[in-house]
């Protein structure tokens, strides 16, 4: 199974599986993991929910064959339900991140309530050179957590960056031994689900409330833009040089 379900102590574990492709996720893994998240809202013996990743990595974003062959053509598509039903969440979300967070694999993050990372974490936001753009609310809420600056340095070059400067940006708790960092994460967890649960669902909805339609709205924004650009010649360019093993070139394009 790509995508595993736990359950243990309050707390619901959504493991991505598929460790021979560094948990690349497809559309099945996305509708997966965003009917596990489904489950635990509406679970009241679930009162947090963790993300990890086995195999020594937490993902390297969107499985890009998978995601050329099965484009999101909607905003039903399982990656769109994934991302607001993680927005959305009203329990406690942890994250456990190690080896390669790239696209998808570090913006969902920014959703994620509690973040640890392993000491070898590697983050990296590389839409622009895929010729697409940012997707997840990220262009609002990186902005927001980090400093503009910072973020568009991230967005705009796409390069990697270690766990930290991911600290100092502001979306990741504490860096942790890579042995020891899913243990670590859910006994963090654990002691949210052993907390009162009414007190961390209105503690949550407190701090995100505010910003929930301009997530929401922006996540629609970003789709628009994502979705037209997808079939562009400049992103053609870029998938056909990754599967070729060799530098995009973007010369020819105006």
């Amino acid at each position: 199974m790509d995508i595993v379900i736990e359950r243990a102590q309050g707390v619901l574990s959504i493991v991505l599986n598929r460790a021979e492709k560094k948990n690349a996720i497809t559309a099945a893994m996305y509708q997966e993991m965003a009917d596990g998240l489904y489950e635990a809202e509406n679970d009241a013996t679930v009162r947090a929910v963790l993300l990890r990743g086995n195999g020594g990595a937490f993902s390297a974003g969107n499985d890009l064959e998978d995601f050329l062959n099965d484009p999101p053509k909607n905003l039903d598509a399982p990656v769109f339900q994934f991302l607001r039903r993680l927005s959305g969440m009203p329990k406690p979300v942890v994250a456990a991140v190690a080896g390669v967070a790239v696209g998808i694999g570090t913006t969902m993050l920014l959703h994620c309530d509690i973040v640890y990372a392993a000491k070898n974490a590697k983050f990296s936001l590389p839409f622009v050179q895929l010729g697409l753009c940012p997707e997840a609310a990220s262009s609002l809420l990186l902005p927001r957590i980090a400093g503009y600056q910072r973020a568009a340095e991230k967005l705009l070059l796409g390069e990697a960056f270690d766990v930290g400067e991911a600290i100092s940006m502001g979306f990741v708790n504490g860096a942790i031994d890579a042995a020891e960092l899913d243990a670590y994460a859910f006994e963090r967890a654990r002691r949210l689900a052993a907390l009162p649960a009414s007190s961390l669902k209105t503690t949550k909805a407190l701090m995100k409330n505010e910003q929930r339609n301009e997530v929401a709205a922006r996540m629609e924004e970003e789709a628009a833009h994502f979705s037209g650009m997808l079939g562009a010649p400049e992103a053609r360019e870029a998938f056909q040089a990754f599967f070729e093993k060799r530098r995009a070139d973007f010369s020819r394009f105006e």
